[in-house]
């Protein structure tokens, strides 16, 4: 868990307002037991999770594929190659859906903006260094133009059967 206290504070109140805001059919499905605190999900979503990512194309038609994502700091981070389409997609068209995924266990159903994460950006030096310490090396280096990301969630739930964090 990268996240500190006040940021599972903000995703609870970020979580709460997304259920809130849900169909009377979400909210029938993601309730009591099964509706996930904002505590549950950080501690759930620990390490590399297989993202399904929708981007937009310009003619409005959604695509998804799949990235790996970590969430860090109540945010989603994600790479892709400049050369993949979703690269094009983003550029024009931030907005995004995300979905991670484990059978009936977990459900974790956010839709944000991708931010493009530069050097400069002051979340840059821990993102690497995350991604570098799972994967053994820098993601910058695995081609000319790999792009990271960071999903600024303006809705999100959780749903799922994990255990509480200790």
């Amino acid at each position: 868990m990268k996240e500190t206290a006040r940021e599972v504070d903000d995703l609870q109140v970020l979580m709460d307002a997304s259920h809130a805001a849900g169909t009377s059919h979400l909210r029938e499905i993601i309730t009591g037991d099964r509706r996930l605190t904002a505590a549950q999900v950080v501690a759930a979503l620990d390490g590399m999770k297989v993202l399904s990512l929708a981007t937009v194309t310009a003619r409005g038609e959604p695509r998804v594929s799949a990235v790996d994502g970590h969430f860090l700091h109540g945010c989603w981070t994600f790479g892709t190659d400049g050369r993949a389409a979703k690269a094009r997609h983003l550029e024009a068209r931030p907005a995004v859906s995300a979905a991670h995924l484990d059978g009936e266990r977990l459900g974790v159903f956010c839709h944000g903006r991708a931010v493009l994460l530069s050097p400069g950006d002051p979340t840059w030096d821990e993102t690497i260094a995350h991604w570098t310490a799972h994967y053994g090396s820098d993601p910058t280096t695995w081609s000319d133009d790999i792009r990271m990301y960071r999903l600024e969630p303006s809705w999100l739930v959780g749903y799922g059967t994990v255990a509480p964090p200790d």
